[in-house]
């Protein structure tokens, strides 16, 4: 929609696999001092094509591809650099530790790194902009509510977007208008090309006919709630009502999904818990020194249609059960405990958790039973997102603000909006995504 949309993607990612392979080429050239002919290049193609593919994805993983650091031009060279740099190390891994891929001189292998920086940088700032520039289309948004004003500054604010919304109608005022001469005049007059209008408004109804002839002046018609979801990620909660979930939210089978998610979980689990073990007697050594008492602790929270499940994590208070109150002047978090919760160690025994089945690796974060009274009791809807399995990571737990040991029901209804988003659009594609940026997070988290 009004976000860079798939081709802008597709695009970036093609301009990038050119670059990488432009500085392979470059990089023979300057080391030889010669072109490099077929053969030569050829031969260090196998090798770098494996490299340029976990690249790409470390690409996907620091957001290049994202629509909101597409085009942020300030950010883009440190943003770039960091991925690069993750990049070197695993290139310095695969080259020198895999004799079979081994190229010589190894010298070559940093050139080749500084090559692609300065190219698919070159290409990101100059080369895409040209291939991708449009002018933006005027439009009209018609709508009322919080949403409404995000979604105009959040356009109107940012250049990343196709369209500018040079004017809009506050459904909660249409009646004080003359919708003729102060919004259809304006349309012809300034150009508008597409109208972003909430359709599910009761107050929209008297300026339909008005709407429906300008489908005759060729004007494009958006619902603007669709933008919004488009744009932020999230579902808008003022469209909360019960024919949105009658509409959106179905618990049909989805066999192929749930039986590659589930496979997914077990395997993933499986090995992730076992190298895991490892790190085991090094935290009940520090748990240990730090605070006596056991080394894990068993929270009860609520799981797929509400129903208690037992997690088990690594001990971080002073109590081994906090039952989800938060820290008080008997119960403490540790040190030990405050570096385990920053690095999210403490969840790692909850993977066998993943394994038996009672959670996902990607869902809706599971809460305590004590919470989740008050919030389904003061949030309309709230019980919707236990409709399916939680998970350790989730689309909230990477985008929105939720409290800690703390009721916090501002906070708990902007995460409903990224679970219903989730629950609404789930798909193995989308539980890759946030996999991916989970393993962003965890490695920002570990300063990398």
């Amino acid at each position: 929609m009004v976000a860079p949309n798939r081709f802008e993607k597709l695009l970036l990612f093609l301009g990038d696999i050119c670059a990488l392979f432009a500085a392979l080429w470059l990089m023979l050239l300057f080391r030889y001092g010669v072109f490099p002919t077929p053969d030569i290049f050829f031969l260090h193609v196998p090798p770098f094509i494996i490299l340029f593919v976990v690249w790409l994805v470390v690409f996907f993983i620091a957001g290049l591809y994202e629509k909101h650091t597409v085009i942020l031009k300030r950010r883009l060279p440190s943003l770039l650099l960091n991925a690069l740099l993750v990049n070197t190390v695993i290139a310095i891994a695969f080259f020198y530790f895999i004799p079979y891929f081994g190229i010589a001189p190894k010298t070559n292998l940093f050139i080749d790194l500084a090559l692609s920086f300065i190219l698919i940088l070159l290409w990101r700032i100059y080369g895409y902009p040209i291939f991708s520039s449009r002018r933006k289309q005027n439009a009209l948004l018609i709508g009322s509510g919080t949403e409404m004003r995000e979604l105009r500054d959040e356009v109107n604010n940012n250049s990343r977007y196709s369209i500018n919304f040079v004017s809009s109608v506050d459904l909660d005022a249409v009646d004080q208008i003359d919708f003729k001469t102060e919004v259809l005049d304006r349309i012809y007059a300034e150009g508008i090309q597409i109208v972003a209008v909430d359709l599910r408004s009761p107050k929209v109804g008297p300026i339909l006919p008005h709407l429906y002839n300008l489908i005759f002046s060729k004007v494009r018609f958006i619902d603007m709630y669709k933008v919004y979801e488009d744009i932020f990620d999230r579902v808008p909660l003022s469209l909360l009502q019960y024919n949105w979930f009658l509409e959106n939210i179905s618990l049909g089978p989805k066999f192929t999904y749930d039986f590659i998610k589930r496979v997914m979980d077990i395997g993933v689990s499986t090995v992730l818990g076992v190298i895991s073990l490892v790190f085991y007697p090094f935290v009940w050594c520090a748990i240990k020194l730090d605070h006596a008492g056991p080394l894990f602790s068993i929270q009860e929270r609520v799981g797929k249609g509400n129903k208690p499940v037992k997690l088990f994590k690594f001990r971080t208070m002073t109590s081994a059960n906090d039952g989800g109150k938060w820290e008080n002047s008997s119960n403490k978090v540790t040190r030990v405990g405050a570096f385990l919760r920053k690095t999210r160690i403490d969840e790692l025994p909850q993977l066998w958790n993943v394994i038996k089945g009672d959670i996902s690796l990607i869902g809706p974060r599971p809460e305590f039973l004590g919470p989740v009274k008050q919030y389904a009791a003061e949030i309309p809807y709230y019980n919707i997102r236990h409709l399916i399995k939680p998970g350790l990571s989730g689309w909230a737990q990477i985008y929105g603000e939720h409290p800690h040991h703390d009721i916090g029901i501002a906070e708990t209804r902007n995460k409903l909006s990224y679970d219903l988003y989730y629950i609404k659009n789930r798909s193995l594609i989308l539980d890759l995504v946030i996999m991916l940026k989970t393993i962003k997070e965890l490695m920002s988290r570990a300063g990398v």
